[in-house]
């Protein structure tokens, strides 16, 4: 009878473990995050992260064996959540409000997460090992943000030009977010982005 009750505990056992597994995991991956938008590369060592989460150095490279594994999966880990955050300003479509659309996207590349993804990129071009998986990470988040932004503002992509547009919304928008970096830009920004809605009424009519 005691090997049964001891069987039966283990399901119970486990998942609480798991719970705690996934939540150092998630602590680990925001702590990178902050770490990275505020220190740079150079900065953020798995030992800083591992400090800032309140873990060990060995549970942080449990969840991530090298300092790659776990920058990758940071900025992809918040990459995710901005994008269902950003579906979830729109639950049921944006209703035609491009202009809302717009600011939105903008708003994607004027947080933290972009000036983490930034710093990843920067540390990318100079460590070889680490470019291929930002290079990768970067086409995924890429085309997510695009398919997102093509949903929102409800543009045909089979009419000719209109990827185009919908694409060049984005590289503007991460333009905007390159400027807030160094100043605060917000009254300009709110021009472009009341600029752009208007353009994008007559393109994608």
């Amino acid at each position: 009878m005691g090997a049964v009750r001891t069987a039966d505990r283990v399901p119970g056992d486990r998942a609480p473990k798991q719970d705690r597994s996934r939540a150092t995991r998630q602590r680990l991956l925001e702590a990178a995050v902050a770490c990275l938008a505020e220190h740079g590369w150079a900065g953020s060592t798995v030992s800083v992260v591992a400090e800032r989460a309140g873990v060990s150095r060995g549970a942080a490279q449990h969840h991530f064996p090298t300092r790659e594994d776990l920058f990758t999966a940071a900025v992809e880990y918040v990459a995710e959540e901005r994008s269902t955050a950003l579906r979830a300003v729109f639950p049921e479509g944006a209703a035609g409000d491009r202009q809302a659309v717009v600011a939105a996207l903008v708003d994607l590349y004027t947080g933290p997460l972009f000036r983490a993804a930034l710093h990843l990129w920067v540390a990318a071009s100079d460590e070889e090992p680490l470019r291929p998986r930002v290079t990768e990470l970067e086409a995924r988040v890429g085309r997510e943000t695009h398919r997102i932004a093509v949903q929102l503002l409800g543009a045909d992509e089979s009419r000719p030009g209109v990827r185009e547009t919908v694409q060049g919304l984005l590289d503007m928008a991460r333009g905007l977010g390159l400027a807030n970096l160094l100043t605060d830009d917000g009254a300009r920004r709110e021009r472009v982005v009341a600029q752009w809605a208007a353009l994008l009424e007559d393109a994608l009519r």
